[in-house]
């Protein structure tokens, strides 16, 4: 009954979103078209349900070779191969709406664990890498609110960013959808919706650990 609710949820909210949105949508995709490389939407491969590939879609925000240039799969603060418009787009979150087509066409949910790229996906723990997409990706998650800043941190970190990703965040990263995974539910959905709108707005808050004092014990400033 759960998948199903949630289901009618997804396409409801996705088909009421683009049609909402559609005047921000619009002006954005204009833009793109005639700036940067030309480019309106970026496809890209991902990892969804049940580990299977499929392409995520965004508004293109970086050089359309990025992931074969500098830091390939991770984007620090202040990445070069950001287009200047995408800068605004990325900080606003913009870019990912998107990704309601995704919801539409059912490859991926408004709320479920971020679709990694394989190379991502591969430095999650081995025991948990297997389990994570047992439900569809989304759009926003657990995990998007509690790492909306992760290239800030990333970029702060003195030492090697691949091997801090795969030591450090990508463990967290895997908790976090496990916990997910056990507290699966509509209200869970609209109170994740709920503090992605919050967090969008108020960028420092910390609400996510006030509304799920239960999530995985680990401070942000150890991450």
């Amino acid at each position: 009954m759960y998948k199903t609710l949630k289901r009618f949820f997804d396409i409801s909210l996705a088909l009421l979103g683009l049609v909402l949105l559609s005047p921000l949508l619009i002006p954005v995709m204009i833009i793109l078209r005639l700036t940067g490389e030309g480019e309106v939407f970026y496809l890209q491969r991902r990892i969804g349900y049940l580990n299977r590939p499929f392409k995520i879609i965004k508004f293109a925000t970086m050089l359309k070779d990025s992931p074969n240039i500098g830091t390939g799969s991770i984007t620090l603060r202040g990445d070069p191969r950001v287009l200047p418009f995408g800068r605004f787009l990325r900080k606003t979150k913009i870019n990912e709406l998107p990704q309601l087509i995704n919801v539409l066409n059912g490859s991926m949910s408004l709320v479920g664990p971020r679709p990694q790229m394989q190379v991502d996906l591969d430095k999650f723990p081995p025991h948990l890498k297997e389990l994570i997409y047992r439900v569809k990706p989304g759009i926003t998650g657990v995990g998007s609110i509690v790492f909306r800043d992760e290239e800030k941190w990333i970029s702060e970190h003195k030492g090697d960013h691949h091997v801090f990703y795969r030591e450090h965040i990508a463990p967290y990263k895997a908790e976090l959808e496990m916990w997910y995974q056990q507290h699966a539910s509509l209200l869970t959905d609209f109170l994740l919706l709920f503090a992605t709108a919050w967090v969008v707005v108020f960028p420092s808050s910390n609400i996510i650990y006030r509304m799920f004092s239960d999530l995985p014990d680990k401070a942000l400033s150890a991450v």
